[in-house]
């Protein structure tokens, strides 16, 4: 009988969210891939605002590990710093939403 103990390393994050830019109407999609699933307290944030799934806002994981924001037709006023928090770890990165130039 062969007992295997195994630590819980820490997830890290692989990929962080990347700056966007995107036009008024369009939808802007930030993606942040976790080392390893099971990390608890996943939250999406806007300037500070928790974020939560509905119409507008899309918020997906495929496997807990690759987390995903979609903000859907976005307004100039959505333009800020998006933050993905999953337990400790943190990554943010700039929305700017531009206006269209007549």
């Amino acid at each position: 009988l062969l007992l295997l103990c195994y630590t819980e390393e820490a997830a890290v994050i692989v990929s962080g969210l990347k700056n966007t830019d995107v036009f008024v109407g369009e939808s802007a999609t930030f993606t942040c891939e976790l080392s390893h699933p099971g990390v608890k307290n996943v939250q999406w944030w806007l300037d500070g605002s928790p974020l939560h799934n509905n119409f507008v806002t899309e918020i997906s994981d495929q496997d807990g590990i690759i987390h995903t924001l979609t903000l859907n037709d976005v307004a100039c006023h959505d333009s800020g710093t998006v933050t993905f928090r999953a337990g400790s770890l943190i990554s943010s990165a700039k929305l700017l939403v531009k206006g269209i130039s007549l």
